[in-house]
């Protein structure tokens, strides 16, 4: 029996190829902690430099996260509609650009427009670089290899915090200007190593390009491999961005939206205003910066061991357990605001290794439950969207913070993450043996019908 009537690709073993390109697409988690975490870093030198006012430094640093609404759904949409290769470089070029004109802004609007053209540039990396990995990604591998990207987040992050510290104690007066331009750096490198990497066959095969997705297979697995082996139905073949938004679609993208969001309001809150929150809660000097460190080992440790669970407890329980566990450690914290500094480090600590199973899953079921014609658009949806959530946590921790308390603050958190509870055991689905194509598969619809005839039509 002849390879093509017997073998699935979604069965192949890990190669060099797959490696190597989750390393590429780990870019954009890498890029989006970075550049966010950059600003912090350069603030206030930056701010005393250009006369910021408040409202200014407001601005510069909500710029990014505005960018990456706008980028991620655009982003989704253009590479559904010409393909994952081109703007799989072309994206990194632009933060290139805007990176390094940093360097030399005079004005704090300036400032603010090219921080929000790299928020674009990075937003629409996320749903372009994710699909094109997906699509090539053994079934196998899938969930553990997406969900790691999550933890480049914190990667980048923690180069910004070392980078920027470094340039800083350097580089004099004019050294938070490198230190903006320094994400140049890491774009360009990512860049050139992305260079030459194919279309997704998968994408070329739901065009109709079926010589050019056999070209890509053979490149990519061997001589001996082609289209008949990948199990790639047309069942998105007549679907349009528009079903995001209604028939069963519409209850992906809902669910998608409402768990991502749960999952990153309260930890980007947590994140962003670490130093403050615990010194609030009564760990000051070297309590508190030994705990936002701690707290930022914990986040990362979580994705580790998610990472590791992702196959063995499937994707529904990973994520209710990741919302139960983390929620009850809210909960503890919103009703004991006056524990021991042991206590309240143990507590946050516990939040942010447990939340690592909601976090990597951000990544791996926007990429699963849609079809190859609309997987970047609903990945570039809910990447947007979920920037909403986080620049509405970010604003509003210090607000709560100040007119609620903070254990009025943390019970608030443990209700959204009560709410991605719900969601998570109402609305999960299980996709951890499924492949790429029947896991984006909306049973009983008309497509899908249609499919199954031209299948059975095929194999008679």
């Amino acid at each position: 029996m002849s390879v093509e009537s017997k073998f699935s690709l979604e069965d192949a073993p890990l190669n060099n190829f797959h490696k190597k390109l989750t390393v590429y697409s780990s870019a954009a988690p890498f890029l989006d902690g970075y550049v966010l975490s950059i600003i912090g870093v350069v603030m206030v030198q930056m701010s005393e430099a250009l006369q910021l006012d408040t409202l200014q430094q407001g601005l510069v640093a909500a710029s990014s996260l505005i960018g990456m609404f706008l980028g991620g759904f655009a982003g989704g949409m253009f590479t559904d509609k010409i393909g994952r290769k081109l703007l799989y470089i072309i994206v990194l070029g632009f933060l290139a650009v805007f990176s390094l004109g940093q360097f030399w802004v005079t004005t704090a609007w300036a400032l603010i427009t090219l921080r929000l053209l790299l928020g674009i540039a990075i937003g629409a990396d996320h749903p372009l670089a994710t699909s094109l990995l997906a699509e090539f990604l053994p079934k196998k591998q899938r969930g553990s290899l997406l969900a790691s990207l999550v933890m480049m987040w914190f990667v980048g992050a923690a180069v910004a915090y070392g980078a920027g510290e470094i340039i800083l104690r350097t580089l004099g007066p004019d050294a938070w200007r490198y230190a903006l331009a320094s994400a140049v750096v890491p774009a360009a490198i990512f860049m050139f190593m992305r260079a030459g990497t194919p279309e997704s066959a998968r994408w070329l095969l739901s065009r109709g390009r079926t010589d050019e997705a056999n070209r890509v297979i053979k490149k990519v697995y061997g001589p001996e491999y082609s289209v008949l082996n990948l199990p790639e139905t047309k069942a998105g073949s007549h679907v349009s961005v528009w079903s995001l938004f209604h028939s069963g679609y519409g209850k992906r993208i809902l669910f998608v939206t409402l768990f991502w969001s749960c999952a990153i309001l309260p930890q980007f809150a947590i994140y962003a205003f670490a130093p403050t929150i615990l010194s609030t809660m009564g760990l000051t000097g070297e309590w508190g910066a030994f705990g936002a460190i701690a707290i930022t080992v914990m986040f990362v440790l979580g994705c580790f061991f998610a990472v590791k669970l992702i196959n063995p407890l499937g994707r529904r329980n990973l994520l209710i357990n990741s919302f139960l566990w983390s929620g009850l450690a809210l909960l503890l914290l919103g009703l004991y605001p006056n524990a021991s500094e042991i206590g309240t480090l143990l507590l946050f600590g516990s939040y942010a290794l447990f939340i690592g199973g909601a976090q990597v899953l951000e990544y791996v079921y926007p990429n699963e439950l849609f079809p190859t014609e609309i997987r970047g658009s609903a990945v570039g949806l809910a990447t947007s969207l979920s920037r909403i959530a986080a620049a509405a946590g970010t604003y509003l921790v210090p607000t709560s913070i100040e007119k609620l308390g903070i254990g009025h603050t943390m019970l608030i958190a443990f209700g959204i993450s009560l709410l991605g509870l719900l969601v998570a055991w109402i609305m999960a689905p299980e996709t951890k043996s499924m492949s790429l194509s029947d896991a984006g598969r909306i049973e009983g619809s008309d497509d899908n019908k249609r499919t199954e005839l031209r299948c059975a039509r095929d194999q008679d």
